[in-house]
């Protein structure tokens, strides 16, 4: 049985290391054992639980509440935020699901381009893609299936997304005054898809997107904010910069983009503590897509004269 050593855990988890140690001493809500040399190692089901934890305080429950649970309701609690689904959708997901536990790729790209000719991108997305992914990784953490399956889910809703954006017509020159997105991963962060929905929803609409990718240092995101003048610099963390790291980073965005807004989207954005002013978290990608209509720039017609 794999043995995790409280880094292990921080890592997985996107739980810091200080505060998993804090829950311990004051919830007993995990069982390590110890070393010969009296160092903490974790089993499976710890992890596990700690996942589940770690998705439910994302959602904004307190831990309070959750080491309440025992670990089969702590289980049920995270399953449920899996079924947060039309019950008009229920049918199509789970043929969705069973194709991808087969690893039927053909069959699951067939579903998905249905779902899509029927409900548009976006809508098949946010009600069958990303809850798909998010019962695939709840099935990870119970044991009942490897990493595959969601990878292989990651990548087609990647390929439909990109597809999507690329058949929006082009915006040749947005209104005066519009506002302006600018889009990037940090460096060393990866995980693009939820920054590629961003992309789909603000182009969907006639927004000005400036999209730059993964993987960006932040001398060349503070030299293309300077050049394109953003309303909002939106970024995407999911495992950079490293834990414990997020405030200083969101700082020096803050430092460098005094005139924008900066969101920040992730669980380590919502973890994170002490974020300077005008840096807003946000963990749902509804959430995202409701914020859109009401960002304006009073000053953009001038940034746009200059």
């Amino acid at each position: 049985m794999a043995r995790y050593s409280i880094s292990d855990l921080e890592q997985l988890s996107g739980i810091k290391a200080h505060t998993i140690r804090i829950w311990e001493q004051r919830y007993n809500f995990l069982n390590p054992s110890r070393t010969a040399t009296n160092i903490r190692t974790y089993g499976e089901a710890d992890l596990r639980r700690l996942l589940n934890v770690a998705a439910l305080c994302s959602r904004g429950q307190r831990i309070s509440q959750i080491v309440r649970l025992s670990d089969e309701e702590c289980q049920t609690a995270a399953m449920a935020l899996c079924n947060e689904v039309q019950p008009a959708d229920f049918a199509r997901l789970n043929s969705m699901l069973a194709a991808s536990l087969d690893l039927d790729e053909p069959h699951l790209h067939r579903l998905f381009d249905e779902s899509i000719g029927e409900l548009g991108p976006e809508e098949a997305l946010l009600r069958l893609g990303y809850p798909l992914l998010q019962r695939l990784g709840v099935s990870w953490k119970e044991g009942s299936l490897s990493v595959a399956q969601e990878r292989m889910v990651g990548q087609l809703l990647r390929q439909e997304l990109v597809a999507a954006t690329d058949a929006l017509p082009l915006i040749s020159l947005a209104p005066t005054g519009a506002p302006r997105w600018l889009l990037f991963l940090p460096e060393g962060e990866w995980h693009e898809l939820a920054l590629l929905f961003m992309n789909y929803a603000l182009r969907a609409r006639g927004q000005q997107v400036l999209y730059l990718g993964p993987n960006l240092p932040l001398p060349d995101v503070v030299a293309a904010a300077q050049a394109f003048q953003p309303t909002v610099l939106t970024t995407v963390l999911t495992t950079a910069p490293g834990r414990g790291h997020v405030a200083t980073y969101a700082a020096e965005l803050r430092q460098h983009c005094p005139g924008a807004t900066i969101l920040l989207f992730g669980t380590m954005a919502v973890q994170a503590d002490s974020l300077p002013e005008g840096c807003l978290p946000m963990a749902c990608l509804h959430e995202f897509r409701d914020l859109i209509p009401f960002v304006n720039q009073p000053v953009a017609s001038e940034r746009v004269e200059k």
